[in-house]
């Protein structure tokens, strides 16, 4: 077995009084991808980012090749070949993929720019990861994946020995992922070390050599992959066994709660129809780009559309949000980053911003604000160092529950969740999970978009799965499975209009 390239050897972290990681030791080996696993919050950022030299540790060493040392920037362990690629997207939206591919390490010829030698190398790169997108492209224009995409590429294009890789597939499609397993493979043949961070545990178990697993700052395993099943890995990550994942699924009432005919927006969504009824949790599935998130965004007012869309029987009107809001209609959206919280803000800014109007006209009622953030973090289980702290600094998971308490804020009777768990760990999931089932067993009705296969087959009694903008059928009871939904997500077949009904 070769020497640790990188390693961490007692290694505490401190924020003010606070401290997140206590005595972690791990090691990163050429030619081994080491997975470190456990809940958001559980200090695996934080350790990512000490070895990759975004942060000081405040006790314990660092160790390269052996070595004691420091680095005093990113920029410096990006010198010795140690490169990070984050969660949360680090482009610049203005520029082209080649300008940020090669952004600060530009080659020149002479003292000018080589942007034809830049484009080039940046479409070696996308070829490489089967993506088509154009060198030249603007990130802005870009779909997530893609973005994913060019972060990865990005790191290629470095002279790597140590990759870090912080959810690199959380937004990506499934046969993004399995291009990106190649690239893996093909990296640990040429001896580069890499961390690898998933909540997917099927993920770790598949391409991992070694598993570290953290809970609450402190290292709480470290095994072969061979050595741990994925249910050890959950256990230990969550300090309880997970035999139930999924809660039993409500049973719908008669009541139809939401009804959408002839639904289009132009260039993507076809005229897609479908019902909901009180206590039903319904699942929308199909392939990225399918036209899933505009349908909802359509539904909830946040797109022009044509086609009807009645609430509890009384018509929305198309594009106005704070109307179905009113009448008891929400949406949660994918992006909590860009579109759903204030990162710069605190946690009560971002809980009553969408209903100031309920706690004071001219002034507002900070301890009614307060009543409510109290109210939130008790039911929805959010861990918070600091109230006022800005949700930024929060896991991805507590971004997450803070989301969905300030969606439901309003009391809805209609909830429509797109993406309910991307990049949260298994625990925080059940929990979500066993809100949405006590949702449904309340009377709300409930959509949920999701990307994950079994998190619709384990939270739907009822799924449509779309197809190049259209709902191509539907799946109910026993049907509701993995191979069904894979063949009408991807054009093989069709079921009958009546599923939807």
């Amino acid at each position: 077995m070769a020497d640790p390239i990188l390693s961490l050897n007692g290694v505490s972290k401190s924020f003010g009084p606070i401290e997140v990681l206590h005595g972690v030791d791990f090691e990163l080996r050429p030619g081994e991808i080491h997975a470190l696993i456990g809940e958001n919050g559980a200090g695996k950022s934080t350790t990512m980012k000490i070895l990759g030299g975004y942060i000081d540790a405040s006790d314990g060493d660092i160790r390269w090749q052996g070595a004691p040392v420091t680095f005093g920037s990113s920029d410096e362990a990006e010198a010795r070949g140690i490169v990070m690629i984050h969660q949360e997207f680090n482009l610049a939206e203005h520029l082209g993929v080649d300008q940020n591919v090669f952004l600060g390490r530009e080659i020149k010829r002479g003292w000018r720019l080589d942007h034809k030698a830049m484009r080039a190398r940046t479409a070696e790169l996308l070829a490489q990861l089967e993506c088509p997108v154009d060198p030249s492209a603007r990130v802005s224009g870009l779909s997530v994946p893609a973005k994913q995409m060019v972060e990865i590429a990005k790191a290629l294009s470095r002279d790597l020995r140590v990759l870090i890789m912080d959810e690199p597939t959380a937004v990506l499609t499934e046969r993004d992922c399995e291009i990106l397993f190649r690239q893996i493979d093909r990296l640990r043949a040429q001896g580069v070390a890499i961390l690898y961070t998933s909540h997917k545990l099927s993920e770790v178990k598949r391409i991992c050599d070694r598993v570290t697993v953290l809970r609450d700052g402190a290292m709480v395993r470290s095994a072969p992959v061979s050595e741990i099943t994925e249910d050890e890995m959950a256990a230990a990550m969550v300090g309880r066994e997970l035999s139930d994942l999924y809660p039993a699924k409500a049973v719908p009432q008669d009541e139809v709660m939401l009804e959408v005919e002839g639904l289009s927006v132009p260039g993507l969504i076809e005229t897609a129809s479908l019902t909901l009824r009180r206590g039903e949790v319904l699942g929308i599935g199909g392939l990225v780009g399918a036209g899933r998130t505009e349908l909802a965004e359509a539904i909830a007012g946040l797109r022009p559309r044509g086609g009807r869309v009645r609430l509890m029987g009384e018509t929305l009107p198309a594009g106005q949000v704070k109307t179905a809001m009113e009448r008891g209609l929400v949406y949660l959206t994918e992006d909590r980053k860009s579109a759903g919280l204030l990162l710069d803000k605190g946690l009560r800014e971002n809980l009553t911003l969408p209903l100031l109007d309920r706690f004071g006209t001219v002034l507002i009622d900070r301890k009614a604000e307060e009543a409510a953030l109290d109210k939130a973090i008790a039911d929805f289980a959010i861990r918070a160092p600091e109230r006022d702290m800005p949700v930024g600094n929060l896991s991805g998971g507590n971004q997450q529950k803070l989301l969905l308490a300030k969606t439901l804020l309003s009391d809805p009777q209609v909830i429509l969740i797109d993406e309910p768990t991307r990049g949260i760990d298994i625990g925080t999931k059940q929990q979500i999970y066993t809100l949405i089932s006590g949702l449904a067993a309340a009377g709300h009705a409930i959509i949920v978009i999701s990307s994950e296969m079994p998190e619709l087959i384990g939270l739907a009694s009822r799924v449509l799965v779309m197809h190049a903008g259209r709902i191509v059928g539907g799946l109910e009871g026993d049907d509701v499975n993995e191979g069904a939904i894979v063949r009408l997500a991807m054009g093989l077949e069709e079921t009958s209009e009546e599923a939807a009904a």
